[in-house]
Protein backbone atom coordinates (compact mmCIF):
# COMPACT_ATOMS: atom_id res chain seq x y z
CA UNK A 1 0.00 0.00 0.00
CA UNK A 2 1.05 3.54 -0.97
CA UNK A 3 2.09 6.29 2.09
CA UNK A 4 -1.05 8.24 2.45
CA UNK A 5 -0.65 12.14 3.42
CA UNK A 6 -1.79 12.13 6.64
CA UNK A 7 -2.49 15.55 8.35
CA UNK A 8 0.02 16.56 10.75
CA UNK A 9 1.45 13.30 10.93
CA UNK A 10 3.55 13.10 8.01
CA UNK A 11 6.57 11.23 9.90
CA UNK A 12 4.68 7.79 10.03
CA UNK A 13 7.71 6.17 11.41
CA UNK A 14 6.40 4.95 14.98
CA UNK A 15 8.73 5.94 18.21
CA UNK A 16 7.19 4.40 20.58
CA UNK A 17 4.30 4.57 23.55
CA UNK A 18 4.28 8.36 22.78
CA UNK A 19 2.14 10.40 25.30
CA UNK A 20 0.20 7.73 26.51
CA UNK A 21 -3.13 6.90 26.60
CA UNK A 22 -5.61 9.93 28.32
CA UNK A 23 -9.24 9.49 29.62
CA UNK A 24 -11.33 7.77 27.02
CA UNK A 25 -13.99 10.81 27.26
CA UNK A 26 -11.13 13.36 25.88
CA UNK A 27 -10.25 10.45 23.20
CA UNK A 28 -13.60 10.16 22.18
CA UNK A 29 -13.86 14.02 22.04
CA UNK A 30 -11.13 14.04 19.74
CA UNK A 31 -12.70 11.41 17.30
CA UNK A 32 -15.48 13.49 17.43
CA UNK A 33 -13.44 16.71 16.21
CA UNK A 34 -11.46 14.27 14.04
CA UNK A 35 -14.96 13.31 12.48
CA UNK A 36 -15.87 16.68 11.49
CA UNK A 37 -11.81 17.27 9.69
CA UNK A 38 -10.08 19.02 12.45
CA UNK A 39 -6.75 18.29 11.58
CA UNK A 40 -4.67 19.41 14.76
CA UNK A 41 -7.61 17.05 16.47
CA UNK A 42 -5.95 14.20 14.67
CA UNK A 43 -2.45 14.93 15.34
CA UNK A 44 -3.03 15.00 19.06
CA UNK A 45 -5.53 11.62 18.25
CA UNK A 46 -2.04 10.34 16.11
CA UNK A 47 0.18 11.13 19.12
CA UNK A 48 -2.23 9.30 22.21
CA UNK A 49 -2.75 5.89 19.91
CA UNK A 50 0.09 5.49 17.74
CA UNK A 51 2.05 3.75 20.07
CA UNK A 52 -0.42 1.65 21.24
CA UNK A 53 -1.16 0.93 17.94
CA UNK A 54 2.43 -0.01 16.73
CA UNK A 55 2.57 -2.20 20.07
CA UNK A 56 -0.27 -4.46 19.44
CA UNK A 57 0.18 -5.05 15.82
CA UNK A 58 4.10 -5.90 16.41
CA UNK A 59 2.97 -8.31 18.57
CA UNK A 60 0.83 -9.85 16.35
CA UNK A 61 3.21 -9.41 12.67
CA UNK A 62 6.27 -9.77 14.84
CA UNK A 63 8.06 -7.54 11.91
CA UNK A 64 8.60 -4.11 12.69
CA UNK A 65 8.99 -2.82 8.77
CA UNK A 66 5.27 -4.73 8.39
CA UNK A 67 3.96 -3.56 12.22
CA UNK A 68 5.07 0.30 10.76
CA UNK A 69 2.95 -0.02 7.94
CA UNK A 70 0.29 -1.30 9.19
CA UNK A 71 0.17 0.79 12.02
CA UNK A 72 -0.10 3.84 9.61
CA UNK A 73 -3.32 1.91 7.79
CA UNK A 74 -5.20 1.76 10.62
CA UNK A 75 -4.06 5.49 11.58
CA UNK A 76 -5.45 5.97 7.76
CA UNK A 77 -8.61 4.46 8.19
CA UNK A 78 -9.14 6.19 12.30
CA UNK A 79 -8.98 9.72 10.03
CA UNK A 80 -11.06 8.39 7.04
CA UNK A 81 -13.74 6.40 9.34
CA UNK A 82 -13.84 8.79 12.68
CA UNK A 83 -17.46 9.49 11.84
CA UNK A 84 -18.44 6.13 12.43
CA UNK A 85 -17.47 5.77 15.65
CA UNK A 86 -20.28 5.22 18.13
CA UNK A 87 -19.10 6.56 21.70
CA UNK A 88 -22.65 4.30 23.26
CA UNK A 89 -20.47 0.96 21.95
CA UNK A 90 -17.12 1.44 23.46
CA UNK A 91 -13.91 3.80 24.37
CA UNK A 92 -12.09 5.39 21.81
CA UNK A 93 -8.73 3.61 22.51
CA UNK A 94 -10.93 0.39 22.17
CA UNK A 95 -12.66 1.14 18.65
CA UNK A 96 -9.05 2.21 17.30
CA UNK A 97 -7.27 -1.13 18.80
CA UNK A 98 -9.86 -3.52 17.38
CA UNK A 99 -9.28 -1.69 14.34
CA UNK A 100 -5.92 -2.11 14.62
CA UNK A 101 -5.54 -5.78 15.73
CA UNK A 102 -8.29 -6.83 12.59
CA UNK A 103 -5.98 -5.07 10.03
CA UNK A 104 -2.56 -7.12 11.66
CA UNK A 105 -4.81 -10.37 11.53
CA UNK A 106 -5.95 -9.57 8.03
CA UNK A 107 -2.01 -9.19 7.13
CA UNK A 108 -1.14 -12.97 8.65
CA UNK A 109 -4.15 -14.10 6.85
CA UNK A 110 -3.03 -12.89 3.51
CA UNK A 111 0.27 -14.06 3.97
CA UNK A 112 -0.64 -17.59 4.89
CA UNK A 113 -2.93 -17.56 2.03
CA UNK A 114 0.21 -16.33 -0.17
CA UNK A 115 2.35 -19.15 1.62
CA UNK A 116 -0.36 -21.52 0.75
CA UNK A 117 -1.08 -20.92 -2.72
CA UNK A 118 3.18 -21.14 -3.22
CA UNK A 119 2.50 -24.91 -1.26
CA UNK A 120 -0.08 -26.08 -3.57
CA UNK A 121 1.77 -24.95 -6.76
CA UNK A 122 4.54 -26.88 -5.61
CA UNK A 123 2.47 -29.97 -4.60
CA UNK A 124 1.12 -30.21 -7.98
CA UNK A 125 4.45 -30.27 -9.55
CA UNK A 126 5.11 -33.26 -7.37
CA UNK A 127 3.95 -37.17 -8.32
CA UNK A 128 0.97 -38.20 -7.02
CA UNK A 129 2.45 -41.26 -5.27
CA UNK A 130 3.35 -40.18 -2.36
CA UNK A 131 -0.56 -38.36 -1.39
CA UNK A 132 -1.76 -41.83 -2.64
CA UNK A 133 0.10 -43.46 -0.24
CA UNK A 134 -0.34 -42.03 2.51
CA UNK A 135 -4.20 -41.39 2.40
CA UNK A 136 -4.07 -45.63 1.89
CA UNK A 137 -1.91 -45.64 5.47
CA UNK A 138 -4.58 -43.86 6.88
CA UNK A 139 -7.60 -45.76 6.14
CA UNK A 140 -5.39 -48.70 7.32
CA UNK A 141 -4.46 -46.92 10.43
CA UNK A 142 -7.67 -46.11 10.80
CA UNK A 143 -9.66 -49.67 10.30
CA UNK A 144 -6.67 -50.73 12.82
CA UNK A 145 -8.45 -48.37 15.40
CA UNK A 146 -11.80 -49.61 14.54
CA UNK A 147 -11.22 -53.25 15.33
CA UNK A 148 -9.20 -52.28 18.24
CA UNK A 149 -12.12 -50.32 19.53
CA UNK A 150 -14.68 -53.18 18.77
CA UNK A 151 -12.91 -55.57 21.11
CA UNK A 152 -13.60 -53.19 23.65
CA UNK A 153 -16.60 -53.89 26.42
CA UNK A 154 -19.08 -51.47 25.31
CA UNK A 155 -18.31 -48.85 28.48
CA UNK A 156 -14.80 -49.06 27.73
CA UNK A 157 -15.39 -48.11 23.95
CA UNK A 158 -17.37 -45.79 25.22
CA UNK A 159 -15.50 -43.98 27.29
CA UNK A 160 -12.93 -43.75 25.65
CA UNK A 161 -14.40 -42.95 21.90
CA UNK A 162 -16.50 -39.89 24.11
CA UNK A 163 -13.05 -38.35 25.73
CA UNK A 164 -10.22 -38.78 23.48
CA UNK A 165 -12.57 -38.21 19.79
CA UNK A 166 -15.31 -36.37 21.87
CA UNK A 167 -12.95 -34.27 23.84
CA UNK A 168 -15.36 -34.81 26.95
CA UNK A 169 -13.81 -34.33 30.22
CA UNK A 170 -13.99 -37.52 32.67
CA UNK A 171 -17.06 -36.12 34.76
CA UNK A 172 -18.53 -34.91 31.69
CA UNK A 173 -17.95 -38.99 30.41
CA UNK A 174 -19.41 -40.02 33.33
CA UNK A 175 -22.39 -37.74 33.19
CA UNK A 176 -23.49 -38.69 30.00
CA UNK A 177 -22.95 -42.32 30.11
CA UNK A 178 -25.08 -42.28 33.70
CA UNK A 179 -22.03 -44.03 35.26
CA UNK A 180 -19.76 -43.23 38.45
CA UNK A 181 -16.86 -41.22 37.64
CA UNK A 182 -14.12 -43.87 39.34
CA UNK A 183 -15.62 -46.38 37.23
CA UNK A 184 -15.35 -44.39 34.21
CA UNK A 185 -11.67 -43.74 34.86
CA UNK A 186 -10.93 -47.28 35.93
CA UNK A 187 -12.71 -48.56 32.47
CA UNK A 188 -10.85 -46.25 30.63
CA UNK A 189 -7.80 -46.73 31.59
CA UNK A 190 -8.31 -50.73 31.11
CA UNK A 191 -9.57 -49.43 27.50
CA UNK A 192 -6.62 -48.06 26.86
CA UNK A 193 -4.47 -50.60 27.97
CA UNK A 194 -6.12 -52.64 25.54
CA UNK A 195 -6.12 -50.72 22.94
CA UNK A 196 -1.69 -50.19 23.25
CA UNK A 197 -1.92 -53.95 23.21
CA UNK A 198 -4.16 -54.51 19.92
CA UNK A 199 -1.67 -51.26 18.21
CA UNK A 200 1.23 -52.45 19.27
CA UNK A 201 1.80 -49.65 20.91
CA UNK A 202 5.37 -50.09 22.70
CA UNK A 203 4.85 -48.73 26.77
Amino acid sequence: MAPVDLPHARDTRFRGPGRGTGPEDDLAGLVGRVARGDESAFAELYEHVSGPVYGLVLRVLRDPAQAEEVAQEVLVEVWRTASRFDPGRGGALAWTMTMAHRRAVDRVRSAQAASDREERAYRADVPAFDEVTEQAEARMEAERVRRCLGGLTELQRESVTLAYYGGYTYREVAELLGASLGTVKTRMRDGLIRMRDCLGVNR
